[in-house]
C-alpha cells in the first residue's frame, strides 16, 4: 500500500484521496454506501467544502459514529470573521463532527494572512486554538498566491491542481511544499475528466512522494477503478511514459480545465463545459456530449456578451470568449459530420 504523509500535520493516509465533489449529483443512500466502501477498503482522506451543497452533509451521514477513524477536509470560502464562523459552524453541523482535520481557505484571490484587514486568518488561530480544527489549509489555483502561502509559513497543507499535464512551475510547487515540510494535496488528478487513463494518473503522482491525489469519485465502478491501485499501485513504464507524452502534446497549452471559476457567466453560458467541449468529445464517449441538451448549452455560446467578466476571473488568464467560440465552431463541424 502506497502511502503520504501530509508533511507536519503528521497525517499520514494512503495516496488515494476520496473527491467529495461529485457525490452532491447522487443520493444520500448511494452517497453513504460509496463513502463507506472507500473507508472499509482503505481509503482514510476525504475532502469536501461548504459550498459543494450537500456533500458535507452526506461524509456526516457516512461517519457518524466512527469519526476518530477517518481524516475530513473541508473549506471556506468566508472572506469576513462573521462569515467565518457561521460557516464553520454550518459545517461541524453537517459533519456530524466537533472538529475538522484539515480546514482550507477556498481558493482566496489572495493569502490570508494575520494582520491583513481581513481578520480571517485570525479566525482560524483561534478556531484551531479552539479544538474545532486541527490544521490550516489553503486551496488555490494561482500560481502566485500558492508560492505566497507556501513562503509565509503560515499553513500546514497547500491543495492544488496537480496531473501529469503539470508545467515545471507547478511541479515546482511540489518541491517547495517538501522543503517546507507542508503537505501537498493534488486536485484535478484527472484534469476535470480530459485525462481517461487512471492507472497512468496515478503513476504519475506516485513519483512524488509527498503528493496525495483526491480523486473525484460518483460511481461505485470509479471507486472500484482506484481501490484497485491500493493493493497493485500502477508504476511507471515505458507504455504510460508513451502514453503521457502524447496527451501532453494534446492537451498542453491554453485549455479550460473545468475548475468553474468564471461562472456564474451572465449571458447564461455553462463556460466549463462549453469552454472544453471538443477535447471532450474527442477524449470519451460522444453519445453524451451530442444530446440535444448538450447542443442546447452548446448554442448559448452565441448569446454571449463579450463582457469580459469570464477572463478576470480565470486563474490561467484563457482568453474564454475565444476558446467558446472555437469550440462552438468544431461542435457544430461534428454535428455536420465534418470532423471526427
Amino acid at each position: 500500500m502506497d502511502t503520504v504523509r501530509l508533511g507536519k500535520t503528521g497525517i499520514v493516509t494512503n495516496k488515494n484521496g476520496f473527491g467529495a465533489l461529485p457525490i452532491q449529483r447522487i443520493s444520500d443512500e448511494e452517497a453513504v454506501k460509496l463513502l463507506r466502501k472507500a473507508y472499509e477498503n482503505g481509503v482514510t482522506y476525504f475532502d469536501t467544502a461548504r459550498y459543494y451543497t450537500d456533500s458535507e452533509h452526506k461524509l456526516g451521514l457516512a461517519f457518524e459514529g466512527m469519526r476518530e477513524k477517518v481524516y475530513i477536509a473541508t473549506k471556506t470560502g468566508a472572506v469576513t470573521p462573521e462569515g467565518f464562523w457561521k460557516e464553520l459552524g454550518q459545517s461541524l453541523e453537517n459533519l456530524k463532527t466537533d472538529y475538522i482535520d484539515v480546514y482550507q481557505f477556498h481558493n482566496p484571490a489572495f493569502c490570508p494572512k494575520p494582520g491583513d484587514e481581513s481578520g480571517i486568518y485570525e479566525c482560524m488561530l483561534e478556531a484551531k486554538r479552539q479544538g474545532k480544527i486541527r490544521h490550516i489549509g489553503i486551496t488555490n489555483h494561482r500560481l502566485s498566491v500558492a508560492r505566497e502561502a507556501i513562503e509565509s509559513g503560515l499553513y500546514e497543507t497547500l491543495q492544488f491542481p496537480f496531473c501529469y499535464l503539470a508545467t515545471e512551475e507547478d511541479k515546482e510547487l511540489v518541491q517547495m511544499c517538501k522543503d517546507a515540510d507542508m503537505g501537498f494535496v493534488a486536485m484535478k488528478s484527472l484534469s476535470g475528466g480530459l485525462i481517461t487513463n487512471s492507472a497512468a494518473a496515478y503513476a504519475y503522482a506516485a513519483q512524488f512522494d509527498n503528493v496525495l491525489p483526491i480523486w473525484g469519485v460518483q460511481r461505485e465502478t470509479e471507486l472500484d477503478e482506484f481501490l484497485s491501485y491500493i493493493d497493485c499501485p500502477p508504476v511507471m513504464t515505458e507504455e504510460i511514459r508513451a502514453l503521457i507524452e502524447k496527451d501532453r502534446q494534446e492537451l498542453m497549452g491554453d485549455f479550460c480545465r473545468g475548475c468553474g471559476y468564471c461562472m456564474p457567466c451572465p449571458a447564461g453560458i455553462e463556460i466549463n463545459t462549453c469552454a472544453r467541449m471538443s477535447l471532450l468529445i474527442r477524449r470519451a464517449p460522444s453519445a453524451a456530449q451530442l444530446t440535444p441538451e448538450s447542443q442546447a448549452k452548446m448554442l448559448k455560446i452565441e448569446e454571449c456578451l463579450h463582457c469580459g467578466s469570464c477572463m478576470k476571473k480565470c486563474p490561467y488568464h484563457l482568453n474564454t470568449p475565444e476558446l467558446l467560440q472555437k469550440n462552438l465552431k468544431d461542435y457544430k463541424e461534428i454535428l455536420a459530420g465534418k470532423a471526427y
